[in-house]
């Protein structure tokens, strides 16, 4: 299995030089990456090379009730899925079309569930009453969530607290590495709200997106996932106990449309509620955010009421991808339905069709992956009313190989 995974890492890292987006993080042994710099393979032999090794993967997969530790069953799962993944991705860089669905399928082990438009509609009635002023319900709900935004001059001293009270409370769970850190870079002009790029050695850069308002509740939001206990946490696990104290050496590089994506994307956003459970997110924003940006921390519970229901509506944005990215509708069009149905802004609804065409079915790593990480969670024990075993059932899933279809529903 090691000789497989070293040449899955030098297959990788090949990709990436035909997709500059595949490798999100490599930190492994800099022969690897020199060899694989030194030739640019030629994508049908590439996809050819692929092909052989997931046979051969596929041909040393142990027997479920084998007696050897769970982690190298789970080890050649997850080989065989990941290499899986990336012939899919370079088949498509080679011109074969997929539906959305297949797509998903085929880079990260999941399908969205379809949402019709009614089940939006029906949460938007819920909205209707607690969204103040009069006219269209978006441009309402726009002029509310403004009066909640983070003046740019606060904004750096919101989110050190904000990483500050994230790190506090991860480490009162999770034994993270001697030296780990990170550092925070303000950009503007990408796709994306936030990034986390992992540069081994148990450090990341996170770039923060100002080119749209951030909101309040983005501060939390983006420290626990960029930060403690998401991204960063889950990649310097990684490296600490299964790519230096095991030798895993497939875990010393990123591949990012992937089905690792749906794990790293879904601990990510379901590490919020890990770090923050029940109410104590609301308070801590009430008493220590809100203050240092300049907001009425009296506003807390009325801005959350609103908040909760928009989060009901996160699968919009992947009814809007589903139908642009299948030619359904245009672009405009699907800036349309995240306006109408996701209660974007324009400026942000067009963001997002931009992530769409960059990312494509990657969407779906968001919601649907915090869905079948809690869903897997809570299976193991990990329930809202036992925080210490969530924390325990959480943290051996950031620091495992897992793959989507695997977790216990």
């Amino acid at each position: 299995m090691d000789q497989i995974a070293e040449q899955y890492v030098k297959l990788v890292l090949s990709a990436g030089r035909h997709d500059d987006g595949l490798v999100d993080a490599y930190y492994g042994p800099p022969e690897l990456k020199a060899e694989a710099d030194a030739t640019k393979v030629p994508l049908p032999e590439l996809q050819a090379r692929v092909a052989a090794l997931a046979a051969a993967a596929a041909a040393l997969q142990p027997h479920p009730a084998a007696a050897i530790d769970h982690l190298h069953i789970l080890r050649a799962a997850y080989l065989l899925r990941q290499l899986q993944a990336l012939g899919a991705r370079l088949d498509m860089l080679a011109g074969k079309r997929l539906t959305f669905d297949q797509e998903s399928q085929a880079l990260y082990d999941a399908v969205a569930p379809h949402l019709p438009a009614e089940h939006f509609a029906a949460v938007l009635a819920e909205l209707e009453p607690l969204v103040p002023g009069d006219g269209p319900l978006p441009a309402r709900v726009e002029a509310f969530r403004q009066r909640f935004v983070i003046p740019r001059e606060r904004l750096d001293a919101v989110f050190r607290a904000a990483i500050d009270e994230c790190r506090r409370r991860t480490l009162a769970h999770v034994e993270l590495p001697a030296g780990e850190s990170f550092v925070v870079e303000y950009v503007s002009g990408r796709p994306w709200s936030a990034y986390n790029w992992y540069k081994g050695n148990f450090h990341s850069l996170i770039q923060v997106n100002t080119e749209l308002p951030i909101f309040v509740d983005r501060a939390i939001d983006l420290a626990c996932h960029e930060g403690y206990p998401g991204h960063h946490v889950y990649n310097a696990l990684l490296e600490k106990r299964l790519m230096r104290d095991r030798g895993w050496v497939e875990t010393s590089i990123y591949n990012l449309f992937s089905p690792q994506s749906l794990i790293a994307e879904g601990t990510a956003n379901f590490g919020v509620e890990v770090a923050f459970p029940g109410e104590e997110r609301v308070a801590f924003e009430r008493e220590r955010l809100f203050p240092l940006a300049g907001l009425d921390p009296a506003q807390a519970a009325e801005y959350y009421r609103v908040q909760r229901l928009l989060q009901r509506l996160s699968y919009a944005g992947n009814e809007a991808a589903r139908r642009y990215l299948d030619g359904e509708i245009t672009a405009e069009q699907a800036a349309d339905w995240l306006v109408r149905y996701g209660l974007m802004s324009p400026e942000r609804a067009k963001q997002r069709v931009s992530f769409f065409d960059t990312y494509r079915s990657y969407v779906i790593n968001y919601n649907l992956g915090q869905d079948l990480v809690r869903a897997h969670v809570e299976a193991q024990g990990g329930t809202p009313d036992r925080p210490e075993r969530r924390w325990q059932v959480f943290t051996e899933l950031l620091s495992s190989p897992r793959l989507p279809s695997g977790l216990e529903r």
